[in-house]
């Protein structure tokens, strides 16, 4: 290693391929990399998810990531702001040591900044420049920002999970909603560019059921079983909503900007109340901590339907469908209802996509000389 200790000092706001490049070039050149996550209170992604994002991207046992709060104004012409940013870099790093671990002194500072060298002559160290005209990844925060779309490529699997735009079909049974959420995905594969990865999430609930009442023919030893037998628990509901959520994030990390998804945990709530008559708490947690962006409710009206052996009935439809459609308002979450044919359902779902979409997406602005 030709470096004891290097120094990364950055914002990532939020983080990208420049990023990683900096982080990688400062990893194959030291023994210990420390790389400080400097973000002020005004700005509107957590301080702790970007934290997460490098820990998540950077697994080498010498790099750690630091997260600093630097509320501090920005003007590189003042020296005594200039030495408030490193009193807050050094703190950072001191608070380490504080926890038992050895911090050696800072011997080089990796940056593609223009402030750069003034940062390395204030920790006594060298500087290292990594590709300042960003030739090798034409990016900054600055354009991700301005133009997620623009600057996809740009984006780590956790941060594009985070931006993805999720629209959820929900509806009663066989009202078509897998059908609708597959063709939504697949009309805004069909655009190509940024778009051509677009994927949907199926329905877990369903693979769910199969496998609970597989389940329950084996330990019975009764193939005959059905789903009239099945005896329903909170606790089945709150692992379907859970593994739905982490099915969507896996697909929005590989995804576009877009993710279509066959239910949530919105819609897993309703289905509790449905089939065990009280709310579900821990159920209605899954949907907080997943926060989506448009629901798309399909009305029965107009859709034949079909039973498919696995289907409550169609008595039961224009119940849930009702049900849907007074929690949607009660929680005031963006909503339309599609009604029609298939076609145009699936065009008053693009145009309200195409809406939503349009809108862009919003970061608060961070300090700036």
């Amino acid at each position: 290693m030709t470096y004891a200790h290097g120094l990364v000092i950055g914002k990532f706001y939020p983080p990208h391929s420049g990023h990683r490049h900096l982080i990688d070039v400062a990893a194959a050149a030291c023994a210990r990399v420390s790389v400080v996550v400097a973000a002020s209170s005004v700005e509107s992604i957590p301080l702790p998810l970007r934290t997460a994002w490098l820990r998540e991207t950077h697994e080498q046992p010498h790099v750690e990531i630091i997260p600093v709060v630097d509320d501090v104004e920005i003007d590189y012409e003042s020296d005594e702001i200039w030495s408030a940013h490193v009193a807050a870099f050094r703190a950072g790093l001191a608070m380490r040591s504080g926890l038992g671990v050895p911090v050696p002194p800072v011997d080089a500072v990796f940056s593609s900044e223009a402030y750069g060298p003034e940062l390395a002559e204030r920790f006594s160290a060298v500087h290292v420049p990594v590709d300042p005209p960003r030739d090798r990844f034409p990016v900054s925060g600055t354009a991700i920002r301005d133009d997620p779309l623009g600057n996809w490529e740009f984006l780590a699997p956790p941060v594009r999970a985070y931006l993805a735009r999720r629209v959820v079909v929900v509806g009663a049974e066989s009202t078509g909603t897998t059908t609708l959420a597959r063709a939504l995905a697949a009309h805004y594969a069909e655009r190509g560019g940024v778009w051509a990865t677009t994927r949907w999430v199926p329905e877990y609930g369903r693979t769910f059921t199969e496998e609970k009442l597989a389940a329950a023919r084996r330990a019975a030893d009764d193939p005959s079983l059905w789903l009239d037998d099945l005896v329903w628990e909170s606790a089945d509901f709150t692992e379907i909503a859970e593994h739905h959520a982490a099915l969507e994030d896996a697909a929005a990390r590989s995804g576009s900007p877009l993710l279509v998804c066959d239910t949530d945990a919105f819609a897993t709530a309703v289905w509790h109340e449905r089939y065990l008559g009280t709310p579900a708490p821990e159920v209605e947690a899954v949907h907080e901590r997943n926060p989506h962006h448009l629901w798309i409710l399909t009305d029965p009206e107009g859709v034949p339907f079909e039973q498919d052996g696995w289907r409550d009935g169609e008595s039961i439809r224009s119940w849930m469908s009702g049900r849907f459609e007074e929690e949607l308002e009660k929680r005031g979450l963006p909503h339309i209802t599609v009604t029609g044919s298939h076609e145009h359902r699936l065009t008053t779902a693009v145009a309200a996509t195409d809406a939503m979409l349009g809108k862009g997406w919003s970061f608060n602005t961070p300090l700036t000389p």
